[in-house]
C-alpha cells in the first residue's frame, strides 16, 4: 500500500452537523484516520454571504493540506454549493466531495409521489438545488421546507427538548398534510434528529440522507487513486473556530470520544 495510503481524511463543516457524515465515514472506512474542522465560529453559513463561506472553506482546505490530508469531505450543504467547484479548481488532482440533497434517490423511492425537503434557506434557495430538481423531480412534487432555527439548536446540544419538538412540528405538519411519503433531511445536522422525527412521522414515511452516500463515494474516489488505507486508524481529531470546551461538551452525544479538541484559529 503506498504510504499515501495512510494520510488522514479532513472532514469539514460550519459546526457539527457533519459529525453525521463522519461518522458513516467511519463505518465504511474504519482503517482511515480522520480529521474534523467545525467552523462553528461562523455559524450558521446559510446567513452568509458566498464568498464569505469561499474564504473560509479555502481557509480549512490549506489547514487540511498542511496536516497532510489525502481528500477531503465537505460535509456541508451550503459551503458544497458555494465552495466546492472553487476548491476542485485550485486543488485539481485532490480527491474532494461534497454533498447535495439526496433528491434523486427520493424521487425514485416516493410512492405518493410528493416529496419534502427539510433544509437551510441557503440551500433551498442556491441554483444547485434547483438544477437537482431539474434533473431528477421531473415526475415528482417537491415541497421545500425551509428551517430556521434547528441547527443553532443542535449546535447547542438540543436533540430533544420542548422548544425543539414544537419548531420541528412546525416544519413537519405542512409537508404531512400535503401528502409527503418521502422526507430528504437536507441539512447535515438533521440526522441528529432521527429519532425525534421517528415519533412525529408514521412508518411509512422515507427519511433520506446523503452521508452514507458521500462515504461510498469517498472511497471510490479513494480506491481509484490507491488511496485506501490498511489501518490501524488513529483517533480522531478535531478543531473547532469557536470554544474548543463547548464542542468537548457536544461530542458526546453526536460522535463518543470528546479527545483531541483543538482551536482552529484562521
Amino acid at each position: 500500500m503506498p504510504e499515501a495510503g495512510a494520510a488522514p481524511i479532513g472532514v469539514f463543516d460550519s459546526g457539527v452537523g457533519g459529525l453525521s457524515v463522519l461518522a458513516e465515514i467511519a463505518r465504511l472506512l474504519p482503517n482511515e484516520s480522520l480529521l474534523y474542522v467545525a467552523d462553528c465560529g461562523h455559524i450558521p453559513y446559510g446567513e452568509k454571504s458566498p464568498e464569505f463561506i469561499r474564504e473560509r472553506c479555502r481557509a480549512v482546505a490549506q489547514f487540511f493540506r498542511e496536516q497532510g490530508a489525502k481528500a477531503m469531505v465537505l460535509a456541508c450543504n451550503t459551503a458544497t454549493v458555494a465552495a466546492v467547484a472553487d476548491l476542485r479548481e485550485r486543488y485539481p488532482e485532490w480527491p474532494l466531495v461534497g454533498m447535495e440533497p439526496a433528491v434523486k434517490p427520493a424521487a425514485a423511492a416516493t410512492r405518493s409521489g410528493v416529496v419534502g425537503v427539510l433544509a437551510t434557506t441557503g440551500t433551498l434557495q442556491s441554483a444547485k438545488f434547483a438544477a437537482l430538481l431539474d434533473r431528477f423531480a421531473n415526475d415528482v412534487r417537491v415541497i421545500t421546507q425551509p428551517c430556521p432555527g434547528l441547527v443553532e439548536l443542535i449546535e447547542a446540544g438540543d436533540l430533544s427538548s420542548p422548544v425543539l419538538r414544537e419548531l420541528l412540528q412546525g416544519y413537519v405538519d405542512p409537508l404531512l398534510a400535503a401528502g409527503c411519503d418521502t422526507l430528504i433531511l437536507g441539512c447535515t445536522h438533521y440526522p441528529f434528529l432521527k429519532p425525534l422525527l421517528a415519533e412525529m412521522i408514521p412508518p411509512s414515511v422515507a427519511l433520506i440522507d446523503t452521508g452514507a452516500a458521500v462515504a461510498r463515494q469517498l472511497k471510490r474516489l479513494l480506491l481509484e487513486r490507491e488511496l485506501l488505507a490498511a489501518g490501524p486508524a488513529q483517533p480522531a481529531q478535531f478543531w473547532t473556530s469557536a470554544s474548543p470546551e463547548h464542542l468537548r461538551n457536544i461530542l458526546p452525544l453526536l460522535w463518543s470520544s470528546s479527545d483531541n479538541v483543538r482551536s482552529f484559529e484562521r
